[in-house]
């Protein structure tokens, strides 16, 4: 499961400031399209001081999921300062529109 986290990892370094993607698509670009949860157990052990920009990864409806650490903290508020930081904007339901925000990795071939 480490190749695969860390896989998981080259990918969401490579999201930009302002933009997100989901799990579903970040396990399709790891290989493993099935793998979505996978992929939220990989953000979840991201070591502290890591530079991997967890927070711009959110579900398919375009929200923040729960988050546990390791150490038992629910990391939303944070997740969700972050976004909004980078000029990412949340609607009155605390979606994230993803037709505006969400990286289309076809646009961006690095990924």
């Amino acid at each position: 499961m480490q190749g695969f986290f860390s896989v998981v990892y080259e990918i969401v370094v490579g999201i930009p400031p302002g933009a997100v993607m989901t799990y579903g698509q970040i396990a399709q670009i790891a290989g493993n399209p099935r793998a979505a949860r996978a992929v939220g157990y990989a953000l979840r052990a991201v070591p502290e001081g890591a530079d991997i920009p967890w927070h711009r990864v959110v579900n398919s409806r375009g929200e923040i999921s729960s988050r546990k650490t390791l150490r038992g903290d629910d990391d939303r508020v944070l997740q969700r300062m972050l976004l909004e930081s980078e000029g990412v904007v949340f609607n009155n339901l605390s979606r994230i529109d993803l037709k505006k925000y969400q990286l289309v990795p076809e646009e961006h071939p690095a990924l």
